[in-house]
């Protein structure tokens, strides 16, 4: 296969990734060594992702202290409150955090571009791609994790309606740019318009959840997760008298129950020990605030810094201990040797206590914007020594491997929390965020340069193909919702229920993702 591609490439490829003596290694070799290291590079996404959630955890988790005096007893009741609302939080940090490796591909994509009077496949492919990979294989995972007869339903619908109101516009209105308002060109209007729509997603998803009059759906919710906040006794404690931080790359699963995660604020459950009631914890809450104040005053930043690199070297941690296979052991080392590069690298990355976890938030995007561009270079080194056409790389192998952050958010979510609230929230506003910021900016960036150098729109490169895979994807995605709507219907939740059921539900999801991969592989490939 490797070389029925080779023979179709329509041009010898002198560029190389590391040394320049890759050129004389012959075609085949050279795909097979690029996937290796694209499939590398995904591996660090994934390790760099999940110290992002943890910094994110810390931005969201942060409280603020609120003294409300009774007018007539002039007596002072003290409550922590979070700064973040829930539902913002999910569309702006989650969706936008698993998001970040395809907006920085799309990005770097659009500023190398820049100058050119055609945008990138690259982008644009790698998102509607990665929005495919979200809807289809997610949702397949997410249906089947929750334990057998175990269901999970969507708390609050009316804030799911308008997320997925957004994220179906968002596609409806990328092929209005494409081929009914300006075909094949976009405008420095349309680019600013789809911008400024990332906007109006998270007002009105605050507007539902707020239950604004004449702007908000009549929607009855059953619980009201933002009542909830992430106990931080137990994370202070450990940094105190172990120094360990929380920036930590830890596995998130059943078997790791007391590692708190970004899904912690929706918690429903009143007797789990990571949480607890506002209004229980008035006066445990200043105590505890003050305590937390004198335990980050006794803790050295550099012994905590230092801490992260000597974790970092750490090869075999408690978890491979108690892999009794020794199989299973060697396999778990070897993963460690892997990661070991990944891990040194990113434990430069400041603990994510530091300012509620704004720097440790930054230097992680900053870190896979990086791996993002390697990936980039990649991509053009296997298009150019396989022949194969990039924007099928795009929105198969970069879509995959870049939605893998939300394969893993979501997971998570379906497995811990009570409701699929969060599972499903990130699904639907990932897609929003991929079309809104993920290509919105990229083109914003390069027709604002050819509207001043040349007065001229940006055309797209195959907007032909973009916009069939809109279309395949627009009529398959509605297979999903219905699905999605009839399990509502018949067995209560979303997520979850009988396993059989719950496993055709997952492959026919799978399916779906397969038919849109095929056809637009076809499409683009001239053979539609």
């Amino acid at each position: 296969m490797l070389a029925f591609f080779s023979i179709m490439g329509h041009l010898k490829c002198e560029s190389y990734l590391i040394f320049s003596g890759e050129t004389s290694l012959g075609d085949n070799f050279r795909a097979i060594l690029y996937f290796l290291v694209l499939a590398y590079c995904f591996i660090g996404l994934s390790a760099i992702t999940a110290r992002f959630f943890k910094s994110m955890e810390n931005v969201v988790k942060h409280t603020r202290r609120v003294v409300e005096v009774d007018p007539l007893t002039q007596t002072e009741t003290v409550r922590y409150e979070k700064v973040w609302n829930y539902a913002i939080a999910d569309i702006s940090l989650l969706a936008f955090g698993t998001s970040f490796p395809q907006i920085s591909l799309a990005t770097i994509d659009a500023i190398q571009n820049i100058g050119k009077l055609y945008a990138g496949g690259l982008g644009p492919g790698t998102l509607v791609g990665s929005a495919a990979f979200d809807l289809f294989p997610i949702h397949a995972v997410c249906v089947v994790v929750p334990k057998a007869g175990e269901l999970k339903k969507i708390a609050d619908l009316g804030v799911w309606l308008v997320e997925l109101f957004w994220s179906f516009w968002a596609y409806i209105w990328l092929y209005i740019i494409l081929e009914i308002w300006t075909p094949n060109v976009v405008t420095l209007w349309e680019a600013l318009l789809t911008v400024l729509q990332y906007g109006l997603l998270l007002t009105h998803a605050y507007a539902q959840d707020k239950r604004w009059p004449y702007i908000s759906l009549s929607i009855a919710r059953d619980e009201r997760p933002e009542d909830w906040v992430p106990e931080e006794a137990p994370y202070f404690q450990q940094v105190a008298h172990e120094n360990i931080d929380c920036s930590e790359i830890k596995h998130v699963d059943e078997d790791n129950g007391q590692t708190v995660d970004i899904f912690s604020i929706h918690s429903e459950d009143p007797t789990d020990p990571l949480h607890v009631r506002v209004h229980q914890i008035d006066h445990e809450a200043e105590i505890l605030d003050k305590s937390k104040e004198t335990m980050l005053e006794d803790t050295h930043l550099f012994t905590i810094w230092r801490q992260q690199f000597v974790d970092a070297l750490k090869l075999e941690s408690q978890e491979s201990k108690k892999i009794r296979n020794l199989y299973g052991r060697i396999a778990h080392i070897f993963w460690q040797f892997l990661l070991l590069p990944w891990r040194f690298l990113f434990a430069f990355v400041p603990p994510c206590h530091i300012a509620h976890g704004w720097i440790s938030f930054i230097c992680s995007l900053l870190f896979i914007s990086g791996i993002a561009y390697i990936v980039t270079k990649i991509t053009d080194l296997i298009s150019c020594v396989t022949g194969i056409n990039a924007y099928v790389i795009a929105f198969t192998a970069l879509a995959s491997g870049t939605s893998w952050p939300d394969l893993v958010a979501s997971k998570i979510a379906a497995e811990r929390q009570k409701t699929a609230d969060s599972a499903i929230a990130n699904i639907t506003c990932s897609n929003s965020v991929n079309i809104y910021v993920g290509i919105g900016v990229p083109w914003l960036i390069d027709t604002l340069y050819n509207f001043i150098a040349y007065r001229e729109p940006l055309r797209i490169q195959n907007a032909g193909g973009l916009s069939f895979s809109l279309i395949v994807f627009f009529s398959t995605s509605v297979g999903c919702i219905t699905v999605l709507v009839l399990r509502r219907i018949i067995f209560g939740a979303e997520l979850g229920g009988p396993r059989l059921w719950a496993w055709i539900t997952c492959a026919f999801f799978m399916l779906l993702w397969i038919i849109f991969v095929v056809l637009s592989s076809l499409k683009v490939s001239g053979f539609i």
